[in-house]
């Protein structure tokens, strides 16, 4: 990290003394998730966000009050914006922030400054002081109980802010990420509890101790709203646009759907579907990625935001490139884990001789033994051919569909054609993914980068391919929800028409929202969820936070 650091924001300062890794997370990684407490949070603040129009110099002698003051000093390396001055005609000024939560008791029943909340204030002060303000008292405006508690700003305050200044600064100069607090109550209440991961972060970092009884239960890492809608479009002559806070989809200028913006998760367009600019860049803004498919279904692109920071997680994972022996190690555990659910999905679908089973067992041991990426591919392609010699067994009620082989580029029959769209969207999601936590996602380990072929995303779908895309074909095949009449067979291949698209995305959405307990931490989580969690865990290990990458396996 450069040696020039940015002014501290007071806020960030805020987050360092509650906990030195979210402020981590938060200012050096930009990283924000927003949940219920605070949108309130924001709520309690709108009311002094608005900053005061200024007509003359500052505080006049009568008294006045100023709102949303944006200060900055080099000297303190730290900026901010206090909430609210209150300047009397005795010569007093009062110096007031708002919090929506509650202040703490003290050991005589009394309410006390949550000490974070005493060192901001402090900030402020110092701020104040620097431009000649001096501040008589100070308290903090506590939404839940409705009611100010007065903060007394002590030169040893001061001395105590000014050090947490300099440690935080200090961290985000050295540029490596705090570990978490330990087994903390604070945790469970963050917002960043869901990209922090806590708990399994020890875990992965071989720290946790599973009989621990300081431990808090582990919990499922989903932050609030999780579940949005997804939106597709497939018709060539829709038209997109935005309305009131609304995306809207018009067919030859009728309104055909409508959606609220803070509820969609995603949009895929099939074909030249047309999107305003106004809808684009309001997408773009609600961090909504667009995704782009051709009429045949090949993923072609996707629009997005800016991706986080990712700067320590990017230079460890092309230094992990660079290194074959840590290449080795995590292709081997994904391959392991792919092949072994291979087996379990043959086992529970199929009709399978236990020389297979056993073959595929001894495979999938052989992983972590070999020497290198290729022999690794050599063992990947048997357990491969041996799993599609056997994929028609779980074709319980074929009704004309018939599979003797994979086959791709093109697929030339109904099954691979389902088989070949749900690998590209399942490449498609965890290019997303990886690009929202920091990471490249056209640098794979086990896979070779090539232009435009997203390698790390193709690895770490490799074991979530049979539970995902493999289930889904299963489950509509099996149902009778899609058939022979919802493909299309060309000279250029075999590909789903309209309504096999329709059928496909609605057994995709299902799969995706299917909760699986995890193996390793015991909760259950959507596999959309799962696939994230996974991709976290590797972001982790890119940035040497973990020892080791543990692969997603099931039962």
């Amino acid at each position: 990290m450069s040696e020039d650091v940015p002014l501290l924001p007071v806020r960030r300062l805020h987050n360092y003394v509650y906990c030195p890794r979210l402020f981590y997370l938060q200012w050096v990684e930009d990283i924000f998730v927003p949940n219920e407490d605070t949108v309130a949070g924001d709520a309690v603040h709108s009311k002094v966000d608005d900053p005061t129009r200024l007509k003359n110099e500052a505080l006049t002698s009568e008294g006045g009050t100023l709102r949303s003051i944006a200060l900055s000093s080099d000297v303190l390396r730290i900026t901010g914006v206090i909430d609210l001055l209150e300047h009397d005609a005795e010569g007093n000024t009062r110096l007031v922030d708002y919090k929506k939560g509650s202040p703490v008791r003290s050991d005589s029943g009394e309410w006390e400054v949550k000490e974070n909340d005493a060192i901001q204030l402090a900030a402020y002060a110092l701020l104040l002081e620097e431009t000649g303000i001096s501040v008589s008292s100070a308290s903090v405006y506590y939404a839940a109980i409705k009611r100010h508690v007065a903060v007394d700003l002590t030169e040893e305050l001061r001395k105590r802010c000014k050090a947490f200044i300099a440690e935080a600064l200090d961290v985000a100069k050295r540029g490596a990420c705090p570990p978490p607090l330990d087994y903390s109550s604070r945790c469970l209440a963050c917002s960043a509890y869901p990209v922090c991961l806590p708990w399994e972060s020890k875990m992965w970092a071989d720290e946790c101790d599973n009989g621990n009884n300081n431990a808090p239960e582990l919990r499922p890492p989903r932050p609030d709203g999780d579940h949005g809608e997804i939106l597709i479009v497939q018709n060539n002559r829709a038209v997109v646009g935005i309305k009131g806070g609304e995306i809207q989809v018009r067919l030859e200028g009728e309104l055909v759907a409508r959606h609220p913006l803070h509820q969609l998760y995603a949009v895929y367009l099939y074909g030249p579907v047309q999107v305003s600019a106004q809808a684009m860049s309001a997408l773009i803004e609600h961090s909504v990625p667009v995704s782009y498919f051709s009429s045949a279904g090949r993923f072609i692109g996707m629009a997005g935001g800016l991706p986080l920071s990712g700067v320590d997680a990017r230079i460890g994972q092309y230094n992990m490139w660079s290194s074959p022996v840590k290449r080795l190690v995590l292709a081997a555990e994904i391959i392991k884990s792919k092949i072994h659910n291979q087996r379990v999905i043959l086992m529970r679908n199929g009709s399978v001789p236990d020389s297979v089973l056993r073959e595929l067992a001894r495979l999938r041991d052989s992983c972590q033994k070999q020497l290198s990426l290729e022999s690794l591919r050599g063992v990947e392609g048997a357990a491969a051919a041996l799993y599609f010699s056997y994929f028609s067994t779980m074709l319980k009620d074929k009704m004309g569909f018939e599979f003797s082989s994979r086959n791709r580029r093109p697929p030339k029959d109904p099954v691979n054609a389902l088989l070949s769209l749900g690998y590209s969207v399942l490449a498609k999601e965890l290019s997303g993914i990886a690009y929202t936590v920091g990471l490249d996602p056209f640098l794979g380990f086990f896979h070779s980068p090539r232009y435009g072929r997203p390698a790390l995303a193709l690895d770490m779908m490799e074991e979530f391919r049979p539970l995902i895309v493999d289930s889904v074909v299963l489950t509509l095949i099996n149902r009778g929800e899609v058939s022979l009449s919802d493909f299309t067979v060309t000279s250029r291949g075999t590909l789903l028409n309209d309504s096999g698209r329709r059928q496909f995305w609605r057994a995709w959405t299902r799969r995706l929202d299917t909760e699986i307990t995890h193996p390793t931490f015991g909760y259950k989580m959507s596999y959309r969820r799962m696939m994230e969690v996974q991709m976290r865990q590797l972001w982790r290990f890119c940035r040497g936070e973990s020892k080791t990458f543990y692969g997603f396996t099931t039962r």
